[in-house]
């Protein structure tokens, strides 16, 4: 009773609440935070991994202007019914590029962290065109105006300078050369062995089918390329963080 007692002189002070109330929160963050100032690295590094193409870039920026995240996580749990429907569960480092990032915590339609190569980029035309020619319950707009919609990648350059100041590290190389790579990438026929260098496992071809360098050649690219970097066969997650 004696503890009750002085627990309720608290519950009836507004001022001795509030001091002690932060008073829990800051040994709270500190335990939390503090730690992190003497780790070299909070997100482990893991083989595969590497900043987005210059296509593949521009196609994230034309997903998140789409709105697309709002129906579509990036981010598959560590639980056996989402492993067995999506994939490896989703690691940092998979993320580590993305600003911002497209964990979501909504999905009107499926997660997106795996999907690249589960379809044909005839699939995905098909279903930017119309989604429910591909799944008739899709409660999805039509997107088919991106194939109208052609790119120069005039600045492309700009959007990899921006990405390097908050951390992605695009080399000097790879801004000089962006504008090349991201026209290179949709022309099989081309150039294109630096690029795939620049940018291992990027994928080289005409995504949409259409001449020119269209929003959905970018946004079909970007797709593509989703949860295929890292080779799970071959993953064993580092014990020793």
């Amino acid at each position: 009773m004696a503890i009750l007692d002085k627990h309720a002189v608290l519950e009836k002070n507004v001022t001795l609440l509030a001091i002690f109330a932060f008073l829990v929160v800051t040994v709270g963050g500190i335990v939390q935070i503090a730690p992190l100032f003497w780790l070299e690295n909070t997100i482990e590094d893991v083989e595969g991994v590497r900043p987005y193409s210059p296509l593949e870039l521009a196609g994230r920026d034309i997903y998140i202007r789409e709105g697309c995240y709002v129906c579509h996580s990036q981010m598959i749990r560590p639980m056996r019914d989402e492993v067995e429907r999506y994939g490896h569960y989703s690691l940092a480092a998979e993320s580590k590029y993305d600003h911002p990032f497209q964990w979501g915590s909504k999905r009107t339609g499926p997660d997106l962290a795996r999907v690249g190569g589960r379809y044909s980029d005839d699939w995905h035309v098909d279903h930017l065109r119309d989604p429910q020619s591909v799944v008739p319950e899709s409660v999805m707009p039509k997107y088919g105006f991106l194939e109208n919609r052609l790119m120069d990648g005039r600045y492309i350059e700009d959007l990899l300078r921006t990405h390097r100041m908050v951390g992605v590290p695009y080399t000097d190389e790879m801004i000089a050369n962006a504008r090349a790579d991201f026209a290179v990438q949709v022309d099989p026929d081309g150039a294109w062995d630096d690029m795939v260098e620049r940018y291992p496992g990027a994928q080289v071809r005409n995504f949409d089918g259409q001449p020119g360098i269209s929003e959905a050649d970018a946004l079909i690219a970007y797709l593509q390329m989703l949860g295929t970097l890292v080779d799970f066969s071959t993953f064993t997650p580092d014990a020793s963080r």
